[in-house]
């Protein structure tokens, strides 16, 4: 998503500065797999679009493509399992019709895929190679020489590596990246409800971990949510091979009746629980988005919305250089250049690492049982229902606060 979404940005951006230009911008976009109308249904996975990822992707004429695929997140209720703490964050609080939406990828992937293809706008700018592969990366003062694994080669000043937590291009560049292991595991699945979820989102934080429930369309007319469930590895293991009456029955212990009673559930997928990230997400006349410069724990459901903001901070830096070219030196523009990459590493140094941080702070804080932390969370939550205004900047964060 953040690569098609950046790719979409640009060729408006070209569209937009084409005259003064002389020409449009020249992007291609590498891509492995073709999406098709094979979408498997009840097991969609699924990511949710904070509030300011949403105006960001309106500002960016992608959202009203996308907005039919979406389930709004209404109300957030979060909860600490066995204690006192609990608390609500509700849109209408905030004047806002809701404070994010889910999406499922696959059918997301297909939309954006197809907007590459059949926009006008982005037909002028974009040459999207599909499927492929990056087979080999060669890399010289003026730029890299990418060969494909159809023996293609493409030419580029700058170089975006939206390829994901085991980037190839990171591989190819030999850069450094930082891991930190939570020593939990994450097991996602779609999950069958008795009762409509009405927008409802849950975040419960349980003594493994937390636990995360987000709405979604129904399917056949009966309500799911999407399951991120922090486990430890034999936890997980356990949970995954489990029968489906024992799945059930060991969630709903879990997470208790709010969101109504379990009735069914699609495939279980796990993967480890990682914090990575590269402490300077730039090379060499390259920059590195999205999971390819971090990987988030999934407590706070930032990791899309992070790397959304990595792709807008990149496009308005290269619009900025756009604004001081002139026509009579537009040749002269070069989008890899030195000090536009480091006007970009300087722009989303606060905001990376502050989200990063925050995230971090989340995971140690609410995966802990020691009985000062339980006693501090609890009470925190707690004082957020009673004294409401003290909702407002930890809303506006996980919201990505943007307004029109």
């Amino acid at each position: 998503m953040a690569g098609a979404s950046l790719a979409l940005g640009l060729a408006q951006l070209s569209d937009k500065y084409q005259q003064q230009l002389g020409r449009p911008l020249s992007i291609a976009v590498i891509e492995a797999v073709k999406p098709d109308d094979n979408h498997p249904g009840f097991d969609a996975r699924s990511i949710a679009i904070a509030h300011g990822s949403v105006f960001e992707l309106t500002r960016l004429g992608i959202w009203p493509k996308l907005a039919s695929l979406g389930s709004e997140i209404n109300n957030i209720h979060i909860s600490d399992r066995g204690h006192f703490g609990m608390t609500e964050l509700n849109a209408e609080q905030f004047s806002l019709s809701a404070m994010g939406q889910v999406v499922e990828l696959a059918k997301v992937g297909k939309v954006l895929f197809d907007e590459l293809k059949l926009n006008k706008v982005s037909q002028q700018a974009v040459k999207l190679y599909c499927p492929a592969q990056l087979a080999e990366l060669n890399t010289d003062a003026q730029g890299h020489t990418l060969t494909l694994d159809s023996g293609q080669q493409i030419r580029t000043k700058l170089l975006v590596a939206a390829d994901g937590a085991n980037s190839k291009v990171r591989q190819a560049l030999k850069q450094d990246i930082e891991k930190i292991e939570f020593g939990q595991v994450a097991l996602v699945a779609n999950v069958q409800t008795d009762k409509l979820h009405d927008g409802w989102a849950y975040e419960r934080f349980t003594g493994t971990g937390p636990l995360a429930l987000l709405p979604m369309s129904a399917v056949d007319g009966k309500p799911r949510v999407s399951l991120v469930w922090a486990l430890d590895s034999e936890q997980a293991q356990a949970m995954k091979t489990a029968s489906k009456t024992e799945f059930l029955a060991a969630l709903q212990s879990a997470f208790g009746n709010r969101a109504g009673r379990f009735t069914d559930v699609g495939e279980r997928v796990s993967y480890p629980l990682t914090l990575s990230y590269m402490p300077r997400p730039i090379y060499h006349r390259t920059v590195f988005i999205g999971n390819a410069a971090q990987t988030l724990h999934p407590i706070a459901g930032q990791g899309f919305n992070l790397g959304l903001r990595d792709v807008v901070g990149l496009i308005d830096t290269i619009e900025a250089s756009f604004k001081s070219v002139n026509a009579s030196d537009s040749q002269a523009l070069d989008c890899g250049q030195n000090t536009l990459i480091h006007h970009y590493l300087k722009l989303r140094e606060q905001d990376r690492n502050s989200t990063i941080n925050n995230v971090e702070f989340l995971v140690r804080g609410f995966s802990n049982q020691h009985w000062p932390l339980v006693a501090g969370r609890s009470l925190g939550l707690r004082l957020l229902s009673w004294c409401p205004p003290l909702k407002a900047p930890i809303a506006h964060k996980a919201m990505g606060w943007k307004t029109a």
